[in-house]
């Protein structure tokens, strides 16, 4: 089988294995160009598609082929491209407010190989672009297609810090947006300030996702709120839980209210009634 590697490349930053022809061997962090569906085009290498790094991949099958390095003809190239995606996004803009179209022009990525141009918009509703196509196509000499995204996309295509003060996840490592609900915020004691628990797409922050699976191991470990445990200092009621310390706090028949470590609780005596399950609003996805 010929060797593969995974490259991210494109402007929303997609990610898939590439296979190569050849002896060629890549690094991580090599620029290359390849052929995907799409054309010819600029990616970054990120390492051997082993079987295991494949499995996380949106996609199994090789979506290309690398061609060969970039070179300096490549790179220059690419910035003449930018200054053309600047000029074609004026003009589509005005194509728009011409035509009085209700959408919202975000971005303008043009295919290193010229084989098109792609227009990335918001609307609402659906939009008949039959006929902006035909006159960017007339403008511009190439292929056109109009991509609709979402306000998570429109992040990721815009977006550069989050309040961490970290490059924002959807513009580095994240290759999907994962499915985000405040049941999430309400489990990890996050404030439920929505201005605080929102990135900048507006929607809940996609770090509430990253440590939601280990809280809720944590938590059915636990003895559930509303149990009544016996301990090491006597029989109780399970009032909260401290999911990350491990820890629980318990009122006593003395009403005493006292924080307890796990590994005081002896027994479980009376488990609570478990209330119907509730669904979470979801906040993931467009």
């Amino acid at each position: 089988m010929p060797a593969r590697f995974v490259v991210r490349y494109g402007l929303m930053r997609h990610v898939g294995p590439f296979s190569v022809k050849g002896p060629q061997k890549y690094a991580r962090g090599n620029s290359v160009v390849v052929r995907s569906d799409r054309g010819m085009e600029l990616g970054e290498v990120l390492c051997e598609a082993t079987e295991r790094a494949v499995q996380f991949l949106p996609k199994s099958d090789s979506v290309g082929h690398i061609v060969r390095h970039a070179t300096m003809q490549d790179e220059q190239l690419v910035g003449e491209l930018h200054e053309k995606e600047r000029i074609a996004y004026d003009g589509c803009r005005e194509m728009i407010r011409e035509r009085k179209m209700q959408m919202e022009l975000v971005d303008v990525e043009h295919i290193l190989g010229g084989e098109r141009i792609v227009f990335f918009y918001l609307a609402e509703k659906r939009v008949d672009f039959r006929e902006l196509v035909k006159a960017l196509a007339k403008k511009f000499h190439t292929r056109i297609e109009m991509r609709q995204i979402g306000v998570r996309d429109e992040a990721k295509l815009l977006a550069d810090y989050g309040d961490c003060g970290k490059p924002v996840c959807c513009n580095t490592h994240l290759t999907q947006m994962p499915p985000v609900s405040m049941k999430m915020a309400k489990v990890q004691r996050a404030t439920l300030d929505p201005t605080k628990i929102s990135g900048r797409c507006g929607r809940l922050k996609c770090c509430l996702r990253y440590e939601y699976d280990m809280y809720q191991e944590i938590r059915r470990e636990l003895p559930a709120i509303g149990n009544v445990v016996v301990t090491k200092q006597g029989q109780g009621k399970v009032l909260r839980q401290e999911i990350l310390a491990r820890k629980l706090l318990v009122q006593f028949e003395d009403q005493r209210h006292t924080i307890i470590d796990e590994s005081e609780i002896v027994t479980v005596v009376k488990t609570a009634k478990k209330s119907p399950p509730r669904e979470a609003s979801s906040e993931g996805g467009n």
